[in-house]
Protein backbone atom coordinates (compact mmCIF):
# COMPACT_ATOMS: atom_id res chain seq x y z
CA UNK A 1 0.00 0.00 0.00
CA UNK A 2 3.00 2.63 0.77
CA UNK A 3 3.87 3.42 -2.71
CA UNK A 4 7.41 4.57 -3.09
CA UNK A 5 6.31 7.13 -5.00
CA UNK A 6 4.81 8.86 -2.43
CA UNK A 7 7.63 8.12 0.69
CA UNK A 8 7.97 11.81 1.50
CA UNK A 9 4.06 12.24 1.79
CA UNK A 10 3.27 9.52 3.40
CA UNK A 11 5.96 10.32 5.90
CA UNK A 12 4.83 13.99 6.19
CA UNK A 13 1.54 12.86 6.80
CA UNK A 14 2.59 10.35 9.51
CA UNK A 15 4.71 12.96 11.08
CA UNK A 16 1.19 15.09 11.80
CA UNK A 17 -0.23 12.24 13.19
CA UNK A 18 2.34 11.27 15.33
CA UNK A 19 2.17 14.48 16.74
CA UNK A 20 -1.26 13.47 18.58
CA UNK A 21 -1.90 11.06 20.95
CA UNK A 22 -2.34 8.37 18.84
CA UNK A 23 -0.39 5.29 19.20
CA UNK A 24 1.28 3.76 16.23
CA UNK A 25 0.56 -0.16 15.67
CA UNK A 26 1.42 -2.48 12.70
CA UNK A 27 -2.27 -4.37 11.57
CA UNK A 28 -2.38 -5.84 7.88
CA UNK A 29 0.86 -4.83 7.24
CA UNK A 30 0.46 -1.13 7.62
CA UNK A 31 1.09 1.40 10.47
CA UNK A 32 -2.32 2.08 12.14
CA UNK A 33 -2.97 4.84 14.45
CA UNK A 34 -4.94 3.77 17.51
CA UNK A 35 -6.48 5.27 21.30
CA UNK A 36 -6.84 2.14 22.88
CA UNK A 37 -7.66 -0.43 20.46
CA UNK A 38 -9.74 1.74 18.62
CA UNK A 39 -8.30 1.88 14.77
CA UNK A 40 -8.16 6.09 14.22
CA UNK A 41 -6.34 6.18 11.21
CA UNK A 42 -4.13 5.10 8.93
CA UNK A 43 -1.69 6.59 5.78
CA UNK A 44 -0.88 5.04 2.14
CA UNK A 45 0.74 5.54 -0.86
CA UNK A 46 -1.54 4.20 -4.06
CA UNK A 47 -0.53 4.41 -7.79
CA UNK A 48 -2.10 8.21 -8.19
CA UNK A 49 -2.57 9.49 -5.03
CA UNK A 50 -1.50 9.21 -0.87
CA UNK A 51 -4.70 8.97 1.53
CA UNK A 52 -5.33 9.63 5.12
CA UNK A 53 -7.72 7.17 5.81
CA UNK A 54 -10.50 7.68 9.10
CA UNK A 55 -12.06 4.75 10.23
CA UNK A 56 -15.08 5.83 11.11
CA UNK A 57 -14.94 9.05 9.16
CA UNK A 58 -18.47 8.84 8.39
CA UNK A 59 -18.82 10.74 11.87
CA UNK A 60 -16.47 13.34 10.81
CA UNK A 61 -17.84 16.77 9.91
CA UNK A 62 -15.76 17.53 7.00
CA UNK A 63 -16.34 21.59 6.83
CA UNK A 64 -13.85 21.39 3.50
CA UNK A 65 -15.76 18.70 1.64
CA UNK A 66 -12.75 15.91 1.48
CA UNK A 67 -13.41 13.19 2.20
CA UNK A 68 -14.21 10.02 0.44
CA UNK A 69 -15.97 6.95 0.53
CA UNK A 70 -13.82 4.78 -1.72
CA UNK A 71 -15.91 1.47 -2.41
CA UNK A 72 -19.65 3.22 -2.30
CA UNK A 73 -22.06 0.73 -1.37
CA UNK A 74 -19.79 -1.32 0.15
CA UNK A 75 -17.40 0.53 2.62
CA UNK A 76 -20.04 1.91 5.48
CA UNK A 77 -18.01 4.12 8.03
CA UNK A 78 -14.72 4.69 6.47
CA UNK A 79 -13.56 7.47 4.92
CA UNK A 80 -10.20 8.86 3.24
CA UNK A 81 -8.52 12.21 1.93
CA UNK A 82 -6.76 11.74 -1.44
CA UNK A 83 -3.68 13.98 -1.91
CA UNK A 84 -2.20 14.50 -5.48
CA UNK A 85 0.85 16.72 -4.19
CA UNK A 86 3.13 17.47 -1.26
CA UNK A 87 1.35 21.08 -1.68
CA UNK A 88 -2.04 19.61 -1.42
CA UNK A 89 -1.64 18.37 2.30
CA UNK A 90 -1.76 21.47 5.20
CA UNK A 91 -0.66 20.51 8.49
CA UNK A 92 -3.10 22.45 10.23
CA UNK A 93 -6.43 21.05 8.03
CA UNK A 94 -5.04 17.68 8.49
CA UNK A 95 -4.41 17.92 12.04
CA UNK A 96 -7.97 19.09 12.64
CA UNK A 97 -9.54 16.40 11.20
CA UNK A 98 -7.38 14.06 13.20
CA UNK A 99 -7.87 15.43 16.27
CA UNK A 100 -11.84 15.36 15.53
CA UNK A 101 -11.32 11.82 15.08
CA UNK A 102 -10.14 11.40 18.21
CA UNK A 103 -12.78 12.84 19.75
CA UNK A 104 -15.22 10.91 18.35
CA UNK A 105 -13.67 7.55 19.21
CA UNK A 106 -12.99 8.81 22.68
CA UNK A 107 -16.79 9.83 22.81
CA UNK A 108 -17.38 6.55 21.34
CA UNK A 109 -18.77 7.42 18.04
CA UNK A 110 -18.27 3.81 16.05
CA UNK A 111 -20.14 2.56 13.55
CA UNK A 112 -22.15 -0.67 14.96
CA UNK A 113 -22.45 -3.04 11.73
CA UNK A 114 -25.89 -3.94 10.83
CA UNK A 115 -26.53 -7.46 11.32
CA UNK A 116 -28.98 -9.09 9.31
CA UNK A 117 -30.42 -12.59 9.56
CA UNK A 118 -31.63 -12.80 6.31
CA UNK A 119 -29.34 -14.85 3.77
CA UNK A 120 -30.20 -14.12 -0.11
CA UNK A 121 -30.38 -17.41 -1.44
CA UNK A 122 -29.15 -17.94 -5.27
CA UNK A 123 -32.16 -19.63 -7.55
CA UNK A 124 -29.79 -22.35 -8.05
CA UNK A 125 -28.34 -23.26 -4.92
CA UNK A 126 -32.22 -22.95 -3.49
CA UNK A 127 -32.92 -25.68 -6.45
CA UNK A 128 -29.98 -27.65 -4.87
CA UNK A 129 -31.41 -27.55 -1.33
CA UNK A 130 -34.55 -28.55 -1.81
CA UNK A 131 -33.65 -31.45 -4.43
CA UNK A 132 -31.85 -33.05 -1.12
CA UNK A 133 -33.11 -32.72 2.30
CA UNK A 134 -29.91 -33.65 4.50
CA UNK A 135 -27.69 -31.19 2.40
CA UNK A 136 -30.78 -28.62 2.92
CA UNK A 137 -30.61 -29.08 6.85
CA UNK A 138 -26.99 -29.10 6.86
CA UNK A 139 -26.88 -25.68 5.12
CA UNK A 140 -29.58 -24.15 7.73
CA UNK A 141 -27.81 -25.48 10.53
CA UNK A 142 -24.61 -23.53 9.73
CA UNK A 143 -24.48 -19.62 10.98
CA UNK A 144 -25.44 -17.09 9.29
CA UNK A 145 -21.90 -16.04 8.68
CA UNK A 146 -21.14 -19.32 7.02
CA UNK A 147 -24.68 -19.73 5.22
CA UNK A 148 -23.85 -16.50 3.76
CA UNK A 149 -20.18 -17.05 2.51
CA UNK A 150 -21.72 -19.98 0.79
CA UNK A 151 -24.59 -17.85 -1.22
CA UNK A 152 -22.14 -15.27 -1.92
CA UNK A 153 -19.17 -17.94 -3.44
CA UNK A 154 -22.19 -19.58 -5.50
CA UNK A 155 -23.51 -16.25 -6.82
CA UNK A 156 -20.28 -15.05 -7.38
CA UNK A 157 -19.67 -17.55 -10.39
CA UNK A 158 -20.75 -15.93 -13.60
CA UNK A 159 -21.60 -18.94 -15.67
CA UNK A 160 -23.79 -21.80 -14.62
CA UNK A 161 -21.70 -24.62 -14.76
CA UNK A 162 -19.14 -23.16 -12.36
CA UNK A 163 -22.18 -22.55 -10.20
CA UNK A 164 -23.22 -26.14 -10.32
CA UNK A 165 -19.57 -26.94 -9.63
CA UNK A 166 -19.22 -24.59 -6.63
CA UNK A 167 -22.36 -26.31 -4.98
CA UNK A 168 -20.95 -29.91 -5.70
CA UNK A 169 -17.59 -29.25 -4.13
CA UNK A 170 -19.19 -27.66 -1.37
CA UNK A 171 -22.08 -30.23 -0.64
CA UNK A 172 -19.58 -32.39 1.74
CA UNK A 173 -18.26 -29.16 4.13
CA UNK A 174 -21.54 -28.54 4.46
CA UNK A 175 -22.45 -31.88 5.55
CA UNK A 176 -19.80 -31.66 7.86
CA UNK A 177 -21.17 -28.08 9.31
CA UNK A 178 -18.12 -26.33 8.41
CA UNK A 179 -17.98 -23.02 6.57
CA UNK A 180 -15.95 -22.27 3.05
CA UNK A 181 -13.43 -20.14 4.70
CA UNK A 182 -12.74 -22.29 8.14
CA UNK A 183 -9.44 -23.34 6.49
CA UNK A 184 -8.10 -20.57 6.71
CA UNK A 185 -9.22 -19.23 10.75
Amino acid sequence: MNNEKWIHEVEFLKSIIEETELEKTKKWGADVYVIGKTNVVMVGGFKDYVSVWFYDGVFLEDPLGVLGNSQEGKTKAMRHWKFTSMEEIDPVLVREYVEEAIANAKAGKTWKAERSTEVEIPEILQAALDEDEGFKESFFALTYGKQKEYCEHVSSAKREETQLSRIEKMKPMVNRGEGLNDKYK
